[in-house]
């Protein structure tokens, strides 16, 4: 295995992309313990310069990172961590830590947005609610099965056929997201991964060529 020049702390930056979208999510430190932790649990690990400590991302929040690829850049000097997020990369809650512009505004890209939903819903799929504690809901449109699902599915597509042709434009977006998210839940229940839908639409659509072509097809 290739090995990191370490600074005279014995540490190098890490910085984290989404092994799916591209997106940057964070840049963190990396000792050499962190760097080993992360190649032998396949859980990304840091070393946190203000605790002097290891640290397992998501380790109390449950957003974690699981690591798809490793990639040292050509100086040595910096590592290139590509994973799949478990929930929100930032300690804010968003999905990455790069939200804010030079100007100093604040924007997220879609792709990343739906990624990070879908890590969300599967998380949810995949644990159990802890004794004492509340169902969330997406936990229960799941643990229902299918038909629910389905059934939302087809409740929020009425609800938004009604409001595309005339609708507050407020109203026609809170509909498009109750659909999209209720989609969302039904890959997840399949174990079709968001990121299958989105690079169909990639294929389909990722030229203008393509596009345009696209939009001459009859139907």
């Amino acid at each position: 295995m290739v090995e990191p020049r370490w600074d005279d702390r014995g540490l190098v930056p890490a910085v984290v992309q989404d092994a799916t979208t591209g997106a940057v999510l964070m840049v963190a430190w990396m000792n050499a313990e962190a760097l080993a932790l992360t190649r032998q649990t396949g859980i990304v690990h840091f070393w946190s310069r203000s605790r002097s400590a290891l640290w397992k991302k998501g380790e109390t929040s449950g957003n974690t990172l699981t690591l798809v690829e490793l990639r040292i850049d050509c100086d040595r000097d910096t590592v290139l961590v590509k994973a799949h997020a478990a929930g929100p990369a930032c300690h804010t809650g968003a999905p990455t830590c790069f939200f804010t512009t030079d100007a100093g505004d604040e924007s997220e890209v879609a792709p990343t947005i739906l990624s990070q939903l879908a890590r969300v819903i599967e998380h949810r799929r995949d644990t159990d609610t802890p004794d004492g504690e509340k169902t969330s809901y997406t936990k229960s449109l799941l643990t229902a099965g299918m038909p629910k699902i389905l059934a939302k599915i087809a409740e929020e597509h009425g609800e938004l056929a009604e409001e595309l042709p005339a609708g507050a434009p407020a109203k026609v977006v809170h509909e498009a997201a109750d659909l999209i998210f209720h989609v969302m839940v039904g890959l997840a229940a399949r174990g079709v991964p968001v990121e299958a839908v989105m690079s169909e639409l990639t294929r389909r659509f990722g030229t203008s060529g393509h596009v345009e072509k696209a939009a001459r097809k009859p139907k």
